[in-house]
Formats: C-alpha cells, sequence, structure tokens
C-alpha cells in the first residue's frame, strides 16, 4: 500500500523531532526512548508530554527511572486498555454466537411441537394400521432430527463455554498486569492509590490506626551511570524482594515510581510500623549486589526510609506528604535510616525545596 506523500513527510518530521530530543538529551536511541519522544513529538499523548515537560522543568534531564515511569504509565497503560477492549469484544461475539444458537435451536424445538400436534390429530382420526405407521414414522424421524441437533447445540455450547473462560482467564491477567509494576511485581501506583484510598476509609470508620511508610534506594543514580540500566534494575528487584518478604497479607506494598517505594499497614500503629521498616532496611543492607554476567561483587544496596501514622483529618495525600518529607529528612541525616514524624530532625524537612533534595 503506498503512503500519502504528506503523511509519509509528517511522520518522518515527527522522527526527527524524536531522535533530535535524544541526541539533545544524551540518552540511548533504544525503541524505548524513540517511543517516548516519538509520542511526544505528535503531541497526541497530553499527559504524557506534561509529565515529561514537568520533568525536564524540575530536573533538567530525565534518568532511566523518569523514562520507566513515564513509558509505563502513559503508554502502557494505553496498551493494557487496548487488550482489555479487544478481549471484551470476542466476549460479546461469543455471546452473539451462542444467542444465535439457542435461537436456531428454539426454532428447532418449535417446530417440532408443531409435527407432534400434527401427528396428534392424526392420530385422533386414524382408523387403520397403515396410516399409524406413517404417522409413527414421521415422529420417529421427527426425534431422530432433534436429537441430532441437541447434540449440534451441546457441542456449540460446550465450544463457547470453553472460549469464554479462556478469555475471562485473559481478561483477569490483563487485569494483574495493568496493576502490577512490571519490573519489581509489586503493585504499581495506580494500584496503590485505589488501595490506599479504601484502607484510609476503612480505617476512619471503624477506628483503627494505619500507618505508611516511604522507601528510596540511596545514590541510585550512582549505581545506574556507574554499572549500566540493568544492574540499576536489579537493585529495583532486590529492594523489592525484601518488601515482598517483610509485608504480611493486608499490607499493600507498591513501586511508587522510579527508585521509590511504599508500603501502606493497616492495623498497624507508628511504632510497630518504624520497628519493621527498620527490618526492612537491614534485609535490604543484609543482600551483597553481584553483577550476573561476570560475578563481580557490586557492593550493597541501601535504603532510606520515612514512616507516618493516619491522623483523623488526614487525606491520602496528606499522609504521603508526611511520609515523603520523613524518608527526606533520614537523606539529610545520613542516608540509610529510618524516621518518623515524632523525630524532631524530620521538622526541618517539612516542604522541602526540590533543589535541596538528595539521591
Amino acid at each position: 500500500m503506498t503512503v500519502p506523500r504528506d503523511e509519509h513527510e509528517r511522520t518522518l518530521a515527527f522522527a526527527e523531532i524524536a531522535l533530535g530530543q535524544i541526541r539533545a538529551l544524551s540518552q540511548p536511541a533504544s525503541p524505548r526512548n524513540y517511543e517516548i519522544w516519538y509520542n511526544y513529538a505528535t503531541g497526541y499523548n497530553t499527559a504524557l508530554n506534561s509529565a515529561v515537560n514537568q520533568a525536564l522543568q524540575q530536573k533538567g534531564a530525565l534518568s532511566d527511572a523518569d523514562l520507566d515511569e513515564i513509558y509505563d504509565t502513559h503508554i502502557n497503560t494505553a496498551r493494557i486498555g487496548d487488550r482489555i477492549d479487544s478481549v471484551g469484544s470476542r466476549v460479546l461475539d461469543e455471546i452473539k454466537q451462542v444467542l444465535a444458537m439457542i435461537d436456531a435451536a428454539a426454532g428447532s424445538a418449535t417446530s417440532y411441537s408443531e409435527s407432534l400436534a400434527d401427528a396428534s390429530a392424526t392420530l385422533a382420526d386414524a382408523s387403520d394400521g397403515a396410516t399409524l405407521r406413517v404417522v409413527i414414522e414421521r415422529l420417529m424421524l421427527g426425534a431422530k432430527e432433534m436429537e441430532r441437533n441437541n447434540k449440534k447445540l451441546e457441542a456449540s455450547l460446550s465450544a463457547s463455554k470453553q472460549e469464554i473462560e479462556q478469555l475471562q482467564q485473559n481478561l483477569a491477567t490483563v487485569r494483574i498486569e495493568s496493576l502490577t509494576d512490571p519490573l519489581t511485581s509489586l503493585s504499581n501506583r495506580k494500584c496503590f492509590d485505589g488501595a490506599l484510598a479504601k484502607a484510609i476509609a476503612e480505617a476512619k470508620d471503624k477506628g483503627k490506626p494505619l500507618s505508611l511508610m516511604m522507601a528510596d534506594v540511596d545514590h541510585f543514580k550512582m549505581f545506574n551511570d556507574k554499572f549500566g540500566h540493568q544492574t540499576g534494575d536489579q537493585v529495583l528487584r532486590l529492594v523489592a524482594v525484601s518488601l515482598k518478604q517483610s509485608v504480611k497479607d493486608r499490607d499493600i506494598a507498591a513501586r511508587y515510581g522510579g527508585e521509590e517505594f511504599v508500603i501502606a499497614l493497616p492495623n498497624q500503629m507508628l511504632a510497630s510500623a518504624i520497628a519493621l521498616a527498620d527490618q526492612i532496611r537491614r534485609a535490604v543492607m543484609a543482600k551483597e549486589l553481584m553483577k550476573r554476567t561476570s560475578g563481580e561483587r557490586l557492593g550493597r544496596v541501601t535504603v532510606s526510609m520515612g514512616v507516618a501514622e493516619l491522623r483523623s483529618n488526614d487525606s491520602a495525600q496528606s499522609l504521603i506528604e508526611r511520609a515523603d518529607n520523613c524518608l527526606y529528612a533520614a537523606k539529610r541525616n545520613g542516608r540509610n535510616r529510618v524516621m518518623s514524624e515524632v523525630d524532631p530532625q524530620a521538622d526541618a524537612a517539612a516542604n522541602p525545596a526540590p533543589s535541596a533534595r538528595v539521591a
């Protein structure tokens, strides 16, 4: 198929803009980066453009973690939506086929009922054996035809049932993927935001405590710059494993974005949340990072953590902000430590300027 010249030139212009952005920011020309910047160049995905512009305004550059988050939030999510729509469309098609089969079966049953009624009337007037034989043969032929139709319907319904069950499984898989961070297999930001809102409402309704901890990998940019993006991914997975091993079924652990993680702890007061945060911190520090390809020892990973407890007037945003302030107080006070809102040093971290934050 021949592409119209104006469409050809327009898409090439988008491609040149995308490559120009990659060159200007000295980023790898990977498929992920190209797709982000091509989408940016088209301007169709306004949410993606806003996220890119905000990150550039605040930091002047985009890290691999920033690009991961932008890609997962604004490109992968759209693809998952398309997959859900596709599965839903196939389910509707199967339902239409089942309804058509039921209509056909109903028509066949009506025809058979009419044959029975006709046979009944004939039998009432029958006076000889020949007539009876004709009626009986006609009834037997009708019964056999009805049996064949029922078997076809049964086979078709069985096949449709299996197809719909498979589509339901596919839909469940897509739904799980839409709520899961693909790198760490923890919940993603979208899933966490919904779960936290529900947990806060339940805690306030029942008068139960709820604590929130936030964790950030220390010197994460150094790992990425020194050892490469794959090692950075390995660091994030290592932290995620420590979180999974420490939380209970009711706790909600998620990758909040980039190298930052968050855990909501229903029914836990501040003191027990601080103890758990320190347990996680020590578990992360106990694991030594090794390069998979060479077995080279790359050192130990540490995390800084902030903990806050739900107050009666808290929203999800205010609770997260207080935990986040405690996290950056831990960064400023030497990293690899846990700080909570009862620590005096945490007050100095309230509302820090973006440029004053440390990795």
